[in-house]
Formats: structure tokens, sequence, C-alpha cells
């Protein structure tokens, strides 16, 4: 177990070095597949040396300051391993934002970053929810199985108390879809997302959809919206009642004016009231103004353009079905294909059922298809680095729907497999085309990852089966006889295959043959490395301290020193290593021992508010310093009146990756005098 932690913690360091290290980074997020970082210099990105780390299946600069590291399944341990880093608990940058975002407005000049910032906020508005989403998904496919068998009919107006249940686990998800993406959408424009949250969560009560049924209301076929719908007069306006449930382009537009409105209401209101009376404000004016102006709006521009999709699709079915599975893998890698799933999703609020997601379904398997070439040939080859990667990649698409392990892992890494999965794309798009145009189209009700579990959603379904599978056919063909590699990657990839097997016949030619043969020793238990105190003063044990993630140990062992000293002091190393970090304002330094043991030393608790007043760092990184060595000089009594614990934390930041690691501090110690004791 702790040689897989330690390989993890390996990995990690490497991504981070990467990345450009932990002063590099302005953010740090993940979703289902992917470390998503926000870059202060995008420049000090490594694609190849990212691209060398094995849980890495590629990188993916994303233009701007904005850079994706493509993990797959195990991501969230990755992130984990990434964020435990001694590095990231001190190098995070201590610029303002408005800072960062010139800086960054000043990198990308002359490029379109509105657009940029656009997509970035429909990707960021829909990306939290996609587990949620794939998890409705499959409650969706595993409903239309039981169908298909007859278990259940879930057409019917009338169902049995257990299956209505049934569609409550998946339709809950679509219902307060709007909610959630308002949400998202508040949280990705730096206000309190929950004040988005609840200006659409109004708009569901009871009360609100309530009114259809309130005697003046009024029924009737709406030309701007495009169905019939009942209006209500409030405060002598008219108010239309649509059905928002399942609904996206509403909550996108209202939370950016929401945004708008909260930051300006931050501008004229004293702070010291903000929590009262900017949400109360926001919600005040948010509230009348999305159910009478944006919602009718937002909901007629999603029912125009999925009438108008739908337009195409009925009068140009061929181009339009051709053409979406092989747009799909341009739109996928840009991120820019989140607008055309949130138009799935209003074509079934709207239309009732939707047109497009038959033909990505196309895109999706051709991909899937281009990756099980490369698993079939890495298994041919004895090629295991890129098995585990293709194996792992269909696994994903297959059951998951999900192309972007595939996609980044392998497909883009390689120029062969593009123009290949293209034909795939092309030849499943005409036949689909073709097999569709008596029934225009291949429909589906629902919003599904198109994956295996998801077939029996789609009608005509053997249409979507015969599309889906030419799709796939065609492009394991193409690469497995043409290969995904030239001629030059292959013979790279083979001999990383033969270097394993090479490699002990040579071992005995490098040792003498006269060399006698003796037995070898057994083995010495390793020696303890022991951790000096920083600072002299009074020990406090781990469970004390007054930081509850080091108390916790979320840190690593910990053991804390309440300095003697209440003017200035110094804090000196507590072994012999390599310091690997030191924060930018002075209060905590990472060192590296020979033998593999990370050493956090932390100056206070909650001293980063004091922005570095009163901390003098003596080291740099990289420097090899001794045990005693100075680290910083520290002005406590300004710590003091900062109001903060002055308590110097050492702590042992791989912990885990340890035999063990014991506090053999006790009472009052002196600077140098040996406070933990680790063996590996």
């Amino acid at each position: 177990m702790a040689t897989s932690t330690s390989s993890l913690q390996s990995q990690a360091e490497d991504i981070l070095d990467g990345i450009g290290g932990a002063g590099n980074i302005a953010s740090l997020t993940h979703c289902a597949t992917r470390l998503r970082f926000e870059l202060n210099d995008a420049s000090l990105a490594d694609k190849a040396k990212l691209e060398s780390v094995p849980k890495v299946m590629g990188a993916v600069p994303q233009g701007g300051s904005h850079y994706q590291v493509i993990i797959g399944g195990d991501v969230a341990n990755v992130y984990n391993a990434l964020k435990a880093l001694p590095e990231m608990q001190t190098g995070s940058d201590t610029r303002s934002a408005d800072d960062i975002k010139a800086e960054q407005r000043a990198r990308v000049k002359g490029k379109v970053s509105w657009l940029d910032a656009f997509f970035e906020y429909l990707s960021d508005s829909f990306r939290p929810i996609l587990g949620v989403l794939l998890g409705a998904s499959l409650i969706i496919a595993f409903a239309a199985v039981m169908d298909a068998f007859g278990v259940a009919d879930f057409r019917a107006e009338v169902k049995t108390p257990g299956w209505q249940f049934v569609d409550a686990m998946w339709r809950s998800v679509f219902f307060f879809l709007p909610v959630m993406v308002a949400y998202n959408a508040g949280k990705k424009l730096n206000i309190d997302p929950w004040v988005p949250a609840v200006v659409m969560l109004a708009l569901f009560t009871p009360d609100f959809s309530g009114l259809a049924e309130h005697p003046e209301a009024v029924t009737q076929t709406n030309a701007l919206l495009g169905s019939e719908v009942s209006r209500v007069t409030v405060m002598g306006l008219p108010m239309y009642l649509p059905d928002y449930s399942g609904n996206v382009f509403v909550p996108l537009i209202m939370a950016a004016i929401a945004a708008a409105v909260y930051k300006g209401l931050q501008r004229v209101i004293p702070s010291s009231v903000h929590m009262v009376f900017v949400p109360f404000f926001t919600l005040l004016v948010m509230i009348p103004f999305t159910a009478l102006v944006i919602g009718p709006l937002g909901y007629a521009l999603g029912a125009w353009i999925g009438t108008g999709l739908a337009f195409l699709n009925t009068n140009a079915p061929f181009i339009f079905a051709i053409a979406i599975p092989m747009l799909y893998p341009f739109l996928v890698p840009l991120g820019l294909h989140w607008p055309l799933n949130a138009l799935m999703l209003v074509n079934i609020q709207t239309l009732g059922y939707d047109f497009i997601q038959g033909p990505m379904g196309v895109w999706n398997f051709a991909c899937f298809g281009a990756t099980a070439a490369v698993l079939a040939i890495s298994i041919r080859d004895r090629d295991t680095v890129m098995r585990q990667t293709a194996g792992s990649a269909l696994a994903a698409g297959l059951f998951g729907g999900i192309s972007e392990p595939s996609l980044y892992g392998i497909h883009l890494r390689f120029k062969r497999i593009y123009p290949r999965m293209l034909v795939g794309c092309f030849t499943g798009g005409v036949v689909i085309a073709i097999l569709s145009a008596p029934f225009d189209g291949v429909q589906t009700s629902a919003f599904v990852f198109t994956s295996l579990l998801t077939i029996p959603v789609f009608n005509p379904v053997w249409v979507y089966v015969v599309a889906i599978a030419v799709a796939f056919f065609t492009a394991f063909v193409l690469i497995y006889l043409s290969d995904y590699r030239t001629a030059e990657e292959k013979a790279a990839a083979q001999a990383l295959v033969d270097a394993p097997a090479d490699a002990p016949a040579e071992t005995p030619a490098e040792t003498p043959a006269a060399a006698p043969v003796q037995d070898a020793p057994a083995a010495a238990p390793a020696a303890a490395t022991q951790l000096l105190a920083p600072i002299a003063g009074e020990a406090v044990a781990m469970e004390a301290l007054g930081d509850k993630a080091f108390a916790s140990g979320a840190l690593g062992t910990a053991v804390g020193i309440t300095p003697a000293v209440t003017a200035e002091g110094t804090v000196v190393s507590p072994v012999a290593g390599t310091v690997i970090s030191v924060a930018k304002t002075g209060h905590a330094y990472g060192i590296k021992t020979d033998d593999g043991v990370e050493v956090l030393v932390h100056i206070g608790i909650d001293t980063v508010d004091m922005k570095g007043e009163g901390f003098t760092p003596l080291v740099a990184k990289k420097q090899a310093v001794g045990a005693g060595d100075a680290l910083a000089r520290v002005d406590f009594g300004a710590v003091a009146r900062a109001g903060h614990d002055a308590t110097v934390i050492t702590t042992v930041v791989n912990t885990k990756s340890m035999a063990g690691v014991a506090d053999i501090a006790d009472g009052t110690v002196g600077a140098g005098d040996p406070v933990l004791e680790v063996t590996r």
C-alpha cells in the first residue's frame, strides 16, 4: 500500500513540475476525467513532460490561461495527491483576482477572449453536474430495457407506484436542472451561487406554477413562445407561465444579469451589511424580472433554435445527419460541444424529443472503434502501457458514453488516428441519414450519454444500431490495418516493450568474472530520521493544535512549538535536505530529505493573512539546507499584534508513505532538540 501511495505522490510531483510549479497555478479543479488548471503563465506548462507521466493520458492547452491534464477514472485520487503536496500547501498565488485577470487579458490581447470566456461559462455551468446527468442517463437506459422486454410500459399514462417512483429518480435531475445550472453559473461568476439558484427555485414553487390554475389566468397560443401557454396579469404586467423544467437558457441568461446586479449592489452598499442587503435586493430585482422578462425570452430562444434545427433536420436530413458526427470530433476538444448539449435538453423540453443525440452517437462510436483498434494493436504488440490506457478509455466510452479519455489519452496524441476516425464518422453519418429518412431522423425523448447501455432509448433503434456499428467497425478496421503510429513511433514503442527483457542480460557482463560470490548480508533495519525543533519553546501535541487541518493529521503527523521568544526570532530547518517550497508570504517552508521524507514548517496559524509582514525568508527554493540552518527571521511581536497564534508547526507531509512517524517531544524544548522520529 505504501508503494502505491508513494508512486501516486511521485507522479503528482511530476505533474506539478510539468505544469510550472505551484506558483504558476491560479486555480485547480477537476471533472470526471480531467484536471483543469488556470495558470498564471501558460507558457511554463511542458506538454511533453506532462505526457511522460504514466497517469497522464494527455495534456491540452485550452487557450489563454486554461490548461487540461487528462487522467481518466483516477482523476480524483491524482487531484487529492496534488493538493496534498507541500508546495500546494504553501505555493498558492497571493495576487489579487483583478491582478491575475489583468495579466490574462494582456496575454490574450488580439484573440477573441470574450468568446473563450463565453464557452468557459457554458462549460463550467454544466461540468459539475455531469455525474448526476450520467447517473440519470443510466436509470433511463434501465427503464428503456425494461420497456423493451415488456416488464413495464413506460409510455403508459398510469404506471404502478413503483415504476412511477423510478421515473422520479431520473426526472429529478432534469426537472431541477435549471436550478443546478443557475447555481453553477453563479459560482462561475463569483457571486453567492444560492442567489441565482433561489431565483430559479421561485419559478418551481407551487405558488408560481399554480398561477396557471388561477381564475384570472388566460390560456392562449403565444406566437413568441411558439406554444399554448397560460398568462396572468401581475402588477399590471403580463406574466407568461411556461414550463421551465429542463430549460437551460433561462438560468444561463438570468445568472449573468444577476451577477451584474449583485456586484453593482456590492459597490454601493456598505460592506458591513453585504450579507443581508446584497442578496435581498438582488432577489427583489431578479425574481420578478426573470418571471416577467428573462424567463419568457429564454424559453422562446430555446424554442426558436430547437425549431430551426428541427426544420434543418426535416428539410435537409442528409446534411444534418452527416454534419453532426463530423463536427463533434472538433468541437469536443475545444469545449464547444456544450451549446449543442444544451440544445438537446431544450429540444426535449420544448419539442418533446431530441434528434441531435442519434447522429452524435455515430461520432462517439467511431471514437470508441478507434480506441478499440488501438487496444487490439497494443495487445498484439505486447505494449502494456498503451493497453492499459486504451482499455480504461474504451470501458469509459462503451459503458459510460464518455469520449474524453479516448480523445485526449490517445487520439490527439497520434496524428494518424483522426483521419481514419473521421471516415468512420462520415460512413456512420451517411448510414443514419439514409436509413432514418422515412422516420424524420433518429429520435429520443431522454437526454442520455450515448453508450452501449443507452441504445434502447433511441427510435427507431435498429437504424441507430446499424449506424453506430458501421461507424465503430469502419474506424476499427482502418486503424487496425494501417496502425495508429508512424514507423518512427512504432519503432520507439517497440523499443520500450523490448527494453525490460534485454536489461537483465546486460547486468552480469558488468560484474568482473573473477569476483567471488558471497552471501548477501541480511538487510539492516532502516535508520530513523529525527526531526529537530525549529525553535525553542513549549511543545504542543498534534491534537491540541489550533488549526484543524494540522490537528486532524490531514497534513501528516505534526508537532507544534509555542515560541519562547515574544519579539524577533529565527526559525531553523528541522532536517537536512532541499527546500522544495517557500511561501511568498514567508510563513511556510517545504523541505525534502535525501531519503524522501517531506517536511513542512508552518510558522503560526492563519499567518498567511499577514501577507508577509513580519516574515523575512532566509532561504530560497531548491537551496540545500542542513539541520539547524536558518529558514526565516520572524517578528513574533507582529504575529501577536495581528491576533494570530504564533505556534510553529512541523509536519511530515508524506506520513502515509512512511513506516511510522512518532512524536518524541515533551514539555519545553530547545532549538535543535528531537521532536519527531520517522522510520521508513
